[in-house]
């Protein structure tokens, strides 16, 4: 059966670039002759019917902007197979046969069960923390790391004018991929990952201590938010080696401001590549970037790989972070 509706919604954590995927699913919708309704706050709206038509003008004036228009929220509701089947029945009561959703893991785990409801189904990565493992690019995640780099760069102003150890935390829930990154572009001279850190803290004292006697005015440390425990680490370094030591949780800023070029770029690619897969008749299936192209996956096949910090890149970044 052709579509001839598609929905739009965006769940989960919100993530810059959100809203430039958005445009591109109503526009490329609409240019081949659909209708698009917005479903608004996520698997939770759709489960109250806070759905809005929506047309091109809709989303004028938005790829620019953080956040999301549609808003976002988690539903517990939809983790159930009742929840599941009433949002199936209220897309079929809308007239809504295909449905984009623009989201992390858990959002792919509910549009599956969409999709094996019968409402074809197409997600879009979309998380600050780049932790699906069927693709190299994430939606937000060029963002928010530049967001953290510039507030690490402000923050080693102070921390060298002091003569401090500033401990860094940024996000990324139990992946460590803003915490790398930062570690190469802001010269951290330690960078703690959920995916690799061994809890020897008095490794990180002894090296404050020899960087301190070698002259080093100050001593950065990236905390990835998976290790977390930023307040009381700097305590113990502090009480340990006399040196100042500040934490310093960057926290939802990662989240906001406006998208970087890539990341409106990227999006707009992977909004109108998910309203073409849903034209082809094809369901439960995720838009992907990979080794230079945009590709698709199953959901469930992508949902069960894993990803791991690249062991070439970490290797790398212990021989500059120093």
């Amino acid at each position: 059966m052709a579509i001839k509706t598609i929905g739009v919604l965006t769940s989960g954590g919100d993530a810059p670039g959100m809203n430039a995927a958005i445009r591109a699913v109503v526009r490329t919708a609409i240019h081949n002759g659909l209708n698009v309704k917005g479903i608004m706050r996520g698997y939770a709206g759709l489960l109250q019917e806070e759905i809005v038509d929506m047309e091109s003008t809709s989303v004028s004036e938005i790829i620019h902007r953080g956040g999301t228009i549609l808003y976002t929220a988690r539903c517990q509701e939809f983790t159930t197979a009742e929840g599941q089947k009433k949002g199936a029945e209220i897309c079929k009561k809308h007239g809504i046969d295909g449905v984009v959703v623009i989201g992390g893991d858990g959002s792919f785990q509910g549009a599956g069960k969409l999709s094996a409801l019968g409402i074809n189904t197409i997600g879009i990565p979309g998380t600050i923390d780049l932790d699906i493992a069927c693709t190299e690019y994430t939606i937000g995640f060029d963002t928010a790391v530049n967001t953290a780099m510039d507030a690490i760069d402000k923050v080693r102003d102070t921390s060298t004018s002091h003569e401090r150890c500033s401990i860094i935390e940024v996000m990324g829930r139990n992946a460590g991929y803003i915490a790398l990154w930062c570690g190469f572009a802001n010269g951290a001279e330690d960078v703690l990952l959920p995916e690799r850190y061994d809890g020897n803290e008095q490794a990180l004292i002894d090296k404050i201590i020899e960087n301190r006697k070698r002259g080093k005015k100050h001593h950065i440390i990236i905390n990835a938010e998976g290790i977390g425990h930023s307040t009381s680490m700097a305590k113990r370094i502090e009480a340990a080696t006399g040196i100042e030591t500040r934490a310093t949780i960057l926290g939802y800023m990662q989240r906001g401001g406006a998208p970087t070029c890539k990341d409106r770029v990227y999006a707009s690619i992977m909004g109108a590549k998910a309203v073409e897969l849903l034209i082809a008749g094809k369901s439960n299936r995720l838009v992907a970037y990979k080794n230079g192209e945009y590709v698709d996956f199953d959901i469930q096949e992508a949902l069960a790989m894993t990803k791991d910090i690249s062991e070439d890149q970490f290797r790398i970044s212990k021989l500059l972070v120093r």
